[in-house]
């Protein structure tokens, strides 16, 4: 059944045609498409629409721009005067002033309200099917629907309340909203299947668990937003306590040794993983998250001479202050989160002849001169034996060999700070291995939940809720211990919510969960590298003015948000 659904996935993006009405609409190109089918066949046809899209909404400039480079751990300012300009979208996103006309607030918009219809299409279509998968997949799609739902209330403020297709959706806000989104992940709870049957790239028992846990967590936040100070509900981290506690029991779950191993090539079969972003070849993968941030004169793969990076977002120099403050005189690269370094040939000062298939570039947070394959005219330089030949990089392709790939920890929106070799770099997922043009392909499965945030989760509610620092430190320190592919970091020897969120900051960058984080633990309003804006107004995105011009026919239908 994987591999069916898995083959599904991969063509499922052709059988809809795209449409971001705010009503949910999305017309079936061909209905007599079903008209041979089994009903098996059928009811797969009807459930692979709901997650077709994920990939996109997870692509480089929709869900992660608007959740990291809104944050302290990102930052993309306008490379060298010529290169991720944008109209100013990036430095307006970074600095919290982005406005309703922003073409990625609108695709994210657009994706999330498209995948909500393609829910509703899938839960209709499946009430009256005879195949043996029906329910399920029902449930599933259902469990779908809440958790883009979800997202639409987290940067939106609004979900969207639809079971039949030819009457309007519902717009809902604040505490009905997280009671709908609550209501429906609890009913769909005892029949979606676990984790082992279905693996991480299709909603399981372990994920709803997840969600529940994660909406909990969030949800003084959702019922008011603009609040001056977040006040939690003990019934919520309660609720916390027990949805994390049932996952971690389950054993659904496993720590990865291996901390980079989470976002590799292969992490499909990770055990850490609980829910994922299903990117494998054969479902048409397109992880843009490893290029995205390195150089455009990297290129990480032997077979490949024309993929390489694009110089995008780093982290900003106060997000890579919190690791030196952490380990005083001590190198951050002490942490095996922080950094793996793949081959010392990268800090060789002399070139170096290698072979292809040992050719890898390193992960995490990349700092200083960087060194990698030499190209010349599109092609590698090879030594006389054949090998690539490795040494320091340039900006060769930018027609700057004078320019060294030298990563600065300096990175701001001066003309001296938006060089195309300020900031430290991230490659936090590894570069797919079918990157051939560097920009459409990725192996990697994105973490959307992975069991590291289950107890995460679970130590911040135990704090909040009684200030339970020895249990909240026992869980922290637990998720440390367990990467023992290297030397784990050092246990914490005390926790208190500025630690934890911190220790977040470490375990969970690049990973879309920073801006929720900086919500809710009250620091999205503070001042970091370019950005000093503190109204609360911007916690949340603006609806796009294009889905607002839409819903006009309904006055009042749809209201942009406060401050925009």
């Amino acid at each position: 059944m994987k591999k069916k659904l898995s083959i599904i996935f991969a063509v499922a993006s052709f059988l809809f045609v795209a449409n971001g009405c705010t009503d949910l609409e999305e017309q079936v190109l061909d209905e007599t498409l079903q008209a041979n089918l089994s009903p098996d066949e059928a009811a797969n046809g009807l459930v692979a629409p709901v997650y077709a899209l994920l990939p996109n909404l997870f692509q480089h400039t929709t869900y992660f721009a608007l959740n990291e480079i809104s944050t302290d751990e990102a930052i993309l300012p306008y490379r060298g005067g010529t290169d991720w300009g944008d109209n100013g979208i990036y430095l307006a996103l970074h600095q919290h002033n982005t406005t309703a006309t922003d073409p990625n607030v609108n695709a994210t918009w657009g994706t999330l309200a498209q995948s909500i219809s393609r829910c509703i299409t899938a839960i209709s279509g499946l009430k009256d099917s005879k195949s043996a998968n029906a329910a399920v997949y029902a449930a599933e799609a259902r469990g779908m629907r809440a958790y883009y739902n979800m997202l639409m209330l987290d940067m939106f403020g609004v979900a969207f309340v639809k079971d039949d297709p030819n009457v309007a959706s519902v717009i809902i806000r604040g505490d009905e909203a997280v009671k709908y989104i609550e209501s429906e992940l609890l009913a769909i709870e005892p029949i979606v299947q676990p984790k082992s049957a279905v693996g991480p790239g299709r909603l399981n028992q372990a994920a709803v668990w997840g969600l529940l846990s994660r909406l909990y967590l969030n949800a003084a936040v959702y019922r008011n937003v603009y609040a001056p100070t977040i006040e939690f509900n003990t019934g919520d981290l309660d609720k916390v306590i027990q949805y994390t506690d049932k996952i971690i029991a389950s054993g659904q779950a496993k720590l990865s040794p291996d901390y980079f191993a989470i976002f590799g090539n292969k992490n499909h079969t990770n055990e850490e993983l609980i829910f994922a972003v299903d990117q494998r070849a054969d479902v048409n993968g397109h992880n843009r998250l490893a290029y995205f941030s390195i150089s455009g004169d990297q290129f990480p793969l032997a077979a490949y001479p024309a993929a390489n990076g694009t110089d995008g977002p780093a982290i900003t120099s106060d997000f890579y202050q919190t690791w030196v403050q952490a380990y005083g005189a001590v190198d951050p690269k002490r942490d095996p989160r922080f950094y793996q370094e793949n081959m010392s040939v990268y800090s060789n000062k002399a070139d170096t002849c290698i072979n292809d298939a040992d050719y890898k570039i390193n992960r995490g947070i990349l700092r200083g001169q960087q060194y990698g394959a030499l190209r010349v005219n599109g092609a590698f330089v090879r030594c006389p034996d054949g090998r690539l030949k490795v040494g320091k990089l340039t900006y060769v392709t930018r027609n700057k060999p004078d320019l060294a790939v030298n990563f600065s920890e300096k990175i701001d929106f001066t003309t001296a700070g938006s060089n195309h070799d300020t900031g430290f770099r991230v490659e936090k997922y590894e570069f797919g291995t079918e990157s051939n043009t560097g920009r459409n392909k990725g192996d990697a499965d994105i973490v959307i939940l992975r069991l590291a945030d289950i107890y995460m989760m679970r130590a911040e509610a135990k704090l909040r809720k009684s200030n339970d620092a020895a249990a909240a430190l026992a869980d922290v320190n637990l998720v440390r211990a367990s990467r023992t592919a290297t030397t784990p970091p050092p246990a914490l020897t005390t926790m208190n919510l500025d630690l934890l969120f911190r220790e977040r900051g470490f375990e969970f960058y690049w990973e879309m969960l920073r801006r929720s984080d900086m919500i809710r633990f009250g620091k999205y309003e503070g001042k970091w590298t370019e950005k000093s804006n503190s109204d609360v107004k911007k916690r949340i995105f603006p609806i796009p003015q294009t889905a607002i011009d839409g819903a006009s026919r309904d006055e009042g239908y749809l209201k942009q948000n406060e401050g925009y």
